[in-house]
C-alpha cells in the first residue's frame, strides 16, 4: 500500500483543525478525520467563546507563543472574513498577592505588556457589574479580549480545504500501526496510509496513544450564561472579560453578553470530576448550578441576573497543567499534540503552526519545550511526590 497522504491528521477540534489548515497551506498531502461532525459539541471547543490574554500568570514563558497566537488569528480573520478575536480587555481580580494578579503583573513587567492596576472604587466606577472586597484589585491588561471557538474551527477548516486536505467526518480512527514505511490508519472504513500522523483527539487522546491513559485525565467542566435585570451592565464596553481568583475556593471566569442568553461564568475545573470520553457527560444537576449562582450573587452584584442556560463540556488535564506537544520516543512519525489542560483554545492559531513544523521540519522555532513528553514526566514525578 503506496503513502498517499504526507500526513493525517486525527481529530479536527480546535488544534487539529488549526494542523490541518496550516499543513495543507505549506504545500503538504494531507488527510484530517474527525469522529464525530464539524464544531461538535461533544468535547473541549464549543460554548461560543474563549477567554485570550497576553499576561499569561501560568507562566511567563508562554507569553511568546500567545503573541504569535493573535497573530495568526489576525491572518486567519483577513483569510477568511470572519470576525474571531474580539478586544475587550480582561479584568483579573483577587488579592494583591493572589496567584492570577500577581502572576499576571510579573509577566506583563517581564514582557513589557501594559496593564493598568484598579482598587475597589475605580472598578465600580468603570464596570459596574463587579463586586470587589476591600482587601481586593483588578488588573486589567487591555490586549485580552474573547475568541469564537467554532466560528475559528470552520474558518480553520475552510482553509484546510481550499489548500487541498481531504477532510473526513463522522469517522473514528481505531488504530495507528507504524511500520518500515510509514503509518497506517485504520477505520471502520478501511486502512489508509500517511508518512506521519497527528493526534488531537483532545479526551480521546488515550485511546490511540495508550501511553498517556495515566496521565491524560478527561474532567467534566459546566459553564452558564446569565440574563441580567441591567443589560447596559454586561455588554462589552462595560463588563470585559474577567478572571477571578477566590484562593482556596479556586478561580472563576466570565464573558460580556455576546449572545442572546447574556453574560457567561464557569469555574476553572469545576468540580474536577473524571469522566468517561466515551460515555456521554452527566447532565447539569443542582449541585452545579448552585455552585455558579452562588458566585454570581456574591461577586457579580451589579447583575442581579437570572440564570438562561448551561452547558457541559470537557478539560484533558496533565500533571503540572501544561500542554503535550511532542513526537512519541517509539516512533517520531507520531505526533501528539495538546491535551491542553483547560487553558489552550487561545493558542489553538500557533499550535497549528508549531505541529506543521514538527511535521515539515523535524522540529520548530517557537519555544515548545515546556510542552514536551520528558517535561510530563517531570511534572508527574513532582505530583507523586507531594
Amino acid at each position: 500500500m503506496s503513502d498517499r497522504f504526507d500526513v493525517a491528521v486525527i481529530g479536527l477540534g480546535g488544534m487539529g483543525s488549526a494542523a490541518a489548515a496550516h499543513l495543507a497551506s505549506r504545500g503538504q498531502r494531507v488527510i484530517g478525520i474527525e469522529s464525530h461532525y464539524p464544531a461538535h459539541a461533544l468535547s473541549s471547543s464549543h460554548g461560543d467563546s474563549r477567554l485570550i490574554r497576553l499576561g499569561y500568570f501560568e507562566d511567563p514563558a508562554y507569553v511568546p507563543l500567545l503573541r504569535r497566537a493573535y497573530q495568526n488569528w489576525r491572518s486567519l480573520e483577513m483569510r477568511t472574513r470572519q470576525q474571531i478575536l474580539t478586544v475587550t480587555g480582561v479584568l483579573q481580580i483577587g488579592r494583591a498577592d493572589s496567584a492570577i494578579v500577581a502572576g499576571s503583573r510579573a509577566a506583563c513587567q517581564l514582557h513589557d505588556l501594559p496593564f493598568e492596576m484598579l482598587d475597589p472604587a475605580r472598578v465600580a466606577e468603570r464596570y459596574p457589574a463587579f463586586g470587589l472586597d476591600a482587601d481586593e484589585v483588578g488588573l486589567l491588561e487591555p490586549q485580552g479580549g474573547y475568541l469564537r471557538p467554532e466560528r475559528a474551527i470552520m474558518a480553520h477548516l475552510k482553509v484546510a480545504a481550499e489548500g487541498g486536505a481531504v477532510l473526513r467526518f463522522n469517522e473514528k480512527v481505531t488504530a495507528i500501526e507504524p511500520d518500515d514505511a510509514g503509518v497506517t490508519i485504520a477505520t471502520p472504513l478501511g486502512q489508509l496510509r500517511a508518512r506521519t500522523v497527528v493526534v488531537a483527539t483532545g479526551p480521546w487522546i488515550a485511546e490511540l496513544v495508550p501511553d498517556l491513559k495515566q496521565v491524560a485525565q478527561p474532567i467534566r467542566q459546566v459553564v452558564a450564561w446569565y440574563q441580567p435585570g441591567d443589560v447596559f451592565a454586561v455588554t462589552p464596553d462595560r463588563m470585559p472579560v474577567f478572571l477571578r481568583d477566590e484562593g482556596e475556593a479556586g478561580s472563576y471566569f466570565g464573558f460580556p453578553a455576546i449572545g442572546p442568553d447574556g453574560f457567561k461564568v464557569g469555574k476553572h475545573c469545576h468540580f474536577m470530576e473524571p469522566v468517561d470520553p466515551d460515555q456521554p457527560n452527566a447532565p447539569v444537576n443542582e449541585r452545579d448550578t448552585a455552585l455558579l449562582d452562588d458566585f454570581v450573587a456574591r461577586r457579580l452584584p451589579g447583575t442581579a441576573g437570572m440564570r438562561r442556560a448551561t452547558t457541559t463540556c470537557r478539560y484533558t488535564m496533565l500533571p503540572g497543567e501544561d500542554f503535550l506537544i511532542d513526537r512519541l520516543p517509539s516512533d517520531p512519525r507520531v505526533i501528539v499534540a495538546s491535551p491542553c489542560s483547560g487553558h489552550g483554545y487561545k493558542f489553538a492559531s500557533v499550535i497549528g503552526e508549531i505541529l506543521a513544523d514538527l511535521v515539515i521540519d523535524g522540529g520548530s522555532d517557537l519555544p515548545i519545550a515546556l510542552f514536551s513528553l520528558a517535561a510530563l514526566q517531570r511534572a508527574r514525578g513532582r505530583a507523586n511526590t507531594v
